[in-house]
């Protein structure tokens, strides 16, 4: 009888062993070292292998919050994000059962004795800290779940498009897999489905700003190796347009039209032309090569290259109108012509243009009523046949209009005193170069200013 209990009880005891199936139990007031000492023997556990799960390869489930993120320039291609990693895991090998009010155990001196996955960052610029993490947490729960959370601080190299930088969106990637535990040994899955990765409440920024980020698989076309499991990391920034606003768009526009001041000034104003065409053209130098030695170098034609191209070309424009404007200006007169400063040039011309596309316009007649003597009207009379061989173009003064200027041609039986045609003076022709400018320069530079904005932010 005795014999047949000792049978029961040892076989109850089997039964209870192989009910566990591994999993120990703790009496209460065992601490963390206590337990993990008795888990982690090596008789039992080895780090070495991977723990085996049944139904297929071991799921380590990824999760990211974001801590802090920054640019230190803003217009380079590199932007620091510093998170934590937190990875997550069942291994039935540390199941274990005990009275502890804790949940978990602290296992933070356990890290060299425990296997963890060999988790790899790919698709980054460069770790600004050790490769091996100094700060971490090691978390071992009751059904032998395994959390590691770690934090990380990289430099991403981030892909954007400098052909039309500032108007850009770079877009900074990493990607997490095992680097020697193929898709069928273990698998990355986003923890909870995540599709967006989570920021902490203190999130701090730095000239970094992140527009939209997104969590995927990567794609086995752009993956490293396709036979591995991989997740991947998006994040999307945009550039600070106010900042380019105001340290280059603006000031450029300021400068470039400040150099058109000088068609409103005087054509003979030397000093005051030549100081403003030379200031505004060294001042736009200066500003383009502070900003640009801080951009990326690219061989290719870029918007900051389109920008300051064109302005430096308005501006060298308007020194060489003022040159032009000078050297007509200061020319001889042709055959003793008088300039009276109080026309307008371009009304002179007028009707001289209109005329060569077919507009009839009489030319201004100054008309002068002639009170003299009867003499004096058998005097004109006399000039009969110049009168008749006169044209068109010619000034007359007629004597049958009053004192109202004439409406019809110099032949239309008009008594007149020819006068012929002469050239423009060449101040009249400068201040016509002039009054040209004043409109020609500032459209063109608006029209330029439209298309660049609405081309390269249609890019974007």
């Amino acid at each position: 009888m005795g014999l047949f209990v000792e049978l029961l009880r040892a076989a109850a005891i089997l039964l209870i062993l192989w009910h566990v199936r591994g999993s120990d139990f703790f009496e209460e007031g065992k601490s963390d070292k206590e337990i993990l000492d008795n888990l982690l023997v090596t008789t039992r556990y080895d780090k070495r292998l991977r723990p085996t799960v049944q139904g297929g390869p071991l799921t380590v489930n990824v999760s990211v919050l974001l801590l802090s993120l920054a640019s230190p320039d803003e217009s380079s291609l590199k932007y620091e994000v510093e998170f934590l990693l937190q990875q997550q895991w069942f291994d039935p090998r540390l199941k274990y059962s005990n009275k502890s009010e804790y949940e978990f155990l602290n296992a933070i001196h356990h890290h060299n004795d425990i296997w963890l996955p060999d988790t790899y960052f790919i698709m980054h610029g460069d770790f600004k800290d050790p490769l091996i993490p100094v700060h971490f947490a090691l978390r071992i729960y009751r059904n032998g779940t395994v959390s590691y959370l770690m934090r990380r601080h990289l430099i991403l190299s981030c892909q954007g498009h400098l052909h039309i930088f500032p108007f850009d969106d770079p877009q900074c990637s990493f990607a997490m897999e095992s680097i020697s535990y193929e898709q069928t040994a273990i698998t990355y899955v986003w923890k909870n489905d995540e599709d967006t990765l989570r920021k902490s409440p203190s999130l701090t920024t730095l000239n970094a700003y992140l527009i939209s980020n997104r969590t995927v698989t990567c794609p086995t076309k752009s993956s490293w190796r396709g036979n591995y499991s991989c997740l991947k990391v998006d994040l999307i920034f945009t550039r600070d347009r106010a900042f380019y606003f105001t340290t280059v768009f603006i000031p450029g526009i300021i400068l470039v039209t400040s150099s058109f001041i000088t068609f409103w000034l005087e054509w003979n104003a030397v000093p005051a032309r030549v100081m403003i065409g030379v200031t505004t053209m060294l001042n736009f130098f200066t500003t383009s090569n502070s900003f640009r030695g801080t951009l990326p170098v690219v061989s290719n034609l870029t918007a900051m290259n389109v920008w300051d191209g064109v302005c430096m070309c308005f501006i060298y424009a308007s020194l060489l109108e003022f040159v032009c404007v000078n050297y007509v200006g200061r020319k001889r007169p042709l055959h003793n012509v008088v300039y009276r400063p109080g026309e307008n040039p371009v009304t002179q011309r007028l009707p001289a243009v209109l005329s060569r596309i077919g507009i009839i316009m009489a030319s201004p007649l100054v008309c002068q009523r002639n009170m003299g003597s009867h003499s004096e009207l058998l005097t004109l009379l006399g000039d009969k046949n110049k009168r008749e061989t006169s044209g068109p173009n010619e000034i007359v003064s007629c004597t049958n209009c009053g004192p109202n200027p004439c409406t019809h041609a110099a032949n239309n039986g008009c008594a007149t005193e020819v006068r012929k045609k002469e050239p423009p003076h060449p101040i009249r022709v400068a201040k016509t170069i002039d009054v040209i400018a004043r409109i020609t320069f500032p459209t063109a530079y608006a029209v330029f200013l439209i298309f660049f904005f609405i081309h390269y932010k249609g890019f974007s």
